[in-house]
């Protein structure tokens, strides 16, 4: 025995061992009456038993008499043959509520746990009802048309025999089972009584056997007892530590987020399996080497630092990092790393973890690009009608002030200023406008010298004198297809970024054209270049150049939409774009568009704008653009009523459609829009020519339904407005 265990005289143990017996006796005995009230009670629930089932019996024979019911005389079957014999309406209001509570009664029946067979024959009840059911239609189609009862008879006629051979079926199931149950149970109560009596012996007789080997039971016991006593409590304890183990390691491998476990000196002792998915290392690769082959690169050194001062001074570090996989790929890994300590306190491990934040990062940077745009798209919708406006009150003003016969003079080079400057803004709404809607443009076959002339007049009239322009056109016939005010508004992007490359310094910008030299004959391409003798661009900026507001100018400089928007617009043409620079030769953009069928050059004349006549109808809102654009028509010989208010012309209209030659209004006013008002005319007079103008493409208007029309962009440049009246006056 342990030593803990007390040693007792013989006397006295034996004395504790017929206390002990005693006891024992007296429980078995206290046992054996509670056993026995115990199975009387039992056979108390068994009688109690038998009186539920009874009642439910009694329920399922109530059900089948209600069954038998609706089967019978004055039931479904009964009331159904009446209404097809007498056609009488009453018949026909009991079927409906007999129909309703034959459902309920055999729902109710199903809800009472019959047997399969039970739920077969109720089938069939419920079928041949069903019929009746269906075929009451025709009853009452019968009844409406008065067709006679044989008729009637013969179309809804139901062999019924089916259903009353499975109801009595349904009635022998339920009295057979009530009577086998009933003297199952009874039996079971009769062996339960005999059952107590012979309880009551073998208790009697076991009391006697247990005096004899409760001795031996109680001297053995005492040994077992401590001894099962401490085994248990080990094996338990070795149970619920190898339960948390593995629930802990199953936690660590099916972990979202990556684990690294490494010793003090950062050798790496476990990685999980999210890690190895990630990094695309295996376990075996990683294990005994240091987190340092993560490394990218990307990251400051100076994070290194703090992070190894951190954890020297037991502290925990948490940040991200710009890690690199086994493929060479970068991923942002948002990082806690954490000592693990023995119980006296000494670190004796690290512990790391990591959750894949990449596409996370990435989006909330489309989110932020996305966010700029629409931030774009709001100011470009703002601020392009109202400036715009602006722009049409100035450029008609510079046309008036040129009809006063003063080509040679110094005025007249001051109002060529004012026209490139005004010309120069509207390309700049422009370039904010194209980016924020990306809309397809007019792609037409397309000069490319004429164009980039242009440019070069535009801009000799905006940059410092220290930069040169240089033209370099071969071909003066060379053609493309594409959209004449979005290439113009390219040519003058990359030029306005080379002048500002060049800066204070001396340089030149050569803007060239020629055939691609990878052209084939099935799909020929011009090659568009301007090229700059400024410091070039840096290879890590080349790859970011083109990202949408992305500048290296400083602060209020610069959108960082220029070259977006060039590349946007000259994908809109079908067209590409390239960069090659360098810090000794400068950039070069070279730009690749379709080439088109060369348009033969022809002598420039300058044509004078004609006088024309005709009554016009001007709608705008704005009144300064109304009173120049009231201006410029009647310089030219027009007769022109003018409205602020569209409601107030659309009046004027109706009363006398045929006064007017042509309808002029803006797209964007309050009350009425551009599109109302040229529905308006159309219901009016088909054929009443009409001018639209807007700051954006509208997408509320379909232009060929409102033929014949022209579609003007603001701001309205005169030549072109007059170049349109005249047109569609002429027919």
């Amino acid at each position: 025995m342990d030593k803990k265990t007390k040693s007792y005289p013989m006397p006295l143990r034996l004395l504790m061992s017929g206390i002990i017996a005693t006891f024992l006796i007296i429980s078995t005995v206290l046992g054996g009456i509670y056993l026995g009230n115990q199975t009387k009670d039992r056979f108390h629930d068994v009688e109690k038993s038998w009186q539920i089932y009874s009642n439910e019996a009694e329920l399922r024979g109530e059900l089948l008499n209600r069954i038998w019911a609706h089967l019978g005389y004055g039931g479904i079957i009964h009331n159904f043959k009446n209404y097809v014999l007498r056609q009488d309406q009453i018949f026909l209001d009991r079927l409906e509520i007999q129909f309703a509570e034959f459902t309920l009664t055999i729902e109710e029946y199903r809800q009472s746990r019959p047997t399969i067979q039970e739920l077969e024959n109720l089938a069939i009840i419920e079928n041949t009802i069903h019929i009746y059911m269906d075929k009451l239609s025709i009853a009452e189609q019968a009844a409406k048309e008065n067709w006679p009862p044989q008729q009637t008879d013969s179309l809804v006629k139901v062999n019924d025999e089916n259903a009353l051979e499975a109801l009595a079926e349904l009635d022998l199931i339920w009295r057979k089972k009530r009577q086998e149950t009933t003297a199952i149970i009874i039996k079971a109560v009769a062996e339960g009584e005999n059952l107590v009596t012979v309880g009551f012996r073998f208790m009697a007789g076991l009391v006697l056997v247990s005096l004899a080997l409760f001795t031996i039971y109680y001297l053995l016991q005492m040994e077992l007892r401590q001894t099962i006593g401490q085994l248990s409590k080990e094996l338990s304890e070795r149970r619920l530590a190898q339960k948390a183990l593995r629930k802990f390691h199953r936690a660590v491998e099916q972990s979202p987020a990556t684990i690294i476990i490494s010793d003090t000196k950062r050798n790496i002792e476990y990685v999980n399996k999210k890690f190895c998915d990630l990094t695309g290392y295996s376990y075996d690769e990683v294990v005994g080497k240091t987190p340092s082959f993560l490394q990218s690169g990307e990251m400051n050194k100076q994070e290194y630092v703090i992070l190894n001062q951190q954890l020297a001074n037991g502290e925990e570090w948490h940040g991200v990092f710009h890690n690199k996989k086994k493929n060479g790929d970068l991923y942002w890994a948002e990082t806690s790393i954490l000592p693990l300590r023995e119980d006296d306190g000494k670190i004796s491990h690290y512990i790391g973890l990591s959750e894949d934040i990449s596409e996370t990062i990435e989006a909330r940077d489309q989110m932020q690009r996305a966010q700029k745009m629409e931030a774009v798209g709001l100011l470009a919708s703002g601020v392009a009608h109202d400036f715009n406006n602006v722009l049409t009150i100035i450029l008609g003003n510079v046309f008036l002030a040129r009809q006063n016969k003063i080509d040679n003079s110094d005025l007249a080079h001051e109002l060529e200023q004012i026209e490139i400057a005004a010309k120069r803004a509207r390309n700049m709404v422009g370039q904010v406008l194209t980016f924020a809607r990306k809309q397809p443009g007019e792609t037409i076959s397309l000069r490319v010298g004429e164009a980039i002339e242009e440019v070069i007049r535009l801009m000799r009239a905006s940059i410092l004198p220290n930069i040169k322009i240089e033209c370099d056109i071969k071909d003066k016939n060379l053609s493309v297809l594409a959209d004449p005010t979005r290439l113009h508004q390219v040519i003058m992007n990359l030029c306005s970024n080379a002048a500002e490359a060049i800066g204070a310094s001396d340089g030149v910008i050569i803007i060239s054209a020629n055939l691609d030299k990878d052209n084939n004959q099935d799909n020929q391409h011009v090659c568009i270049s301007v090229k700059d003798n400024g410091p070039g661009i840096s290879l890590a900026l080349q790859k970011k150049i083109f990202d949408p507001f992305f500048t290296t100018k400083q602060l209020g400089k610069g959108t960082g939409l220029g070259l977006s928007v060039v590349v946007s617009l000259i994908d809109q043409m079908n067209g590409q774009v390239s960069l090659k620079s360098s810090s000794k030769n400068g950039s070069e953009f070279k730009i690749k568009l379709p080439m088109a069928k060369l348009i033969k050059l022809q002598d420039k004349q300058t044509s004078m704008i004609k006088t024309g006549t005709g009554r016009i109808l001007l709608i705008d809102d704005q009144e300064d653009v109304v009173n120049i654009c009231k201006k410029i028509l009647k310089k030219m010989n027009y007769q022109v009523n003018a409205f602020t208010d569209p409601i107030k012309a659309m009046k004027i209209y109706r009363e006398n459609p045929d006064k007017y030659d042509l309808v002029m209004t803006d797209f964007v006013m309050p009350g009425i829009s551009g599109a109302q008002v040229c529905k308006s005319v159309r219901e009016l007079r088909p054929n009443c020519p009409i001018i639209i103008y807007t700051a954006y493409q509208p997408d509320q208007i379909e232009i060929d339904e409102f033929k014949p029309i022209i579609l003007m962009q603001k701001p309205i440049e005169p030549q072109p407005l007059l170049r349109a009246l005249q047109k569609l006056l002429a027919k």
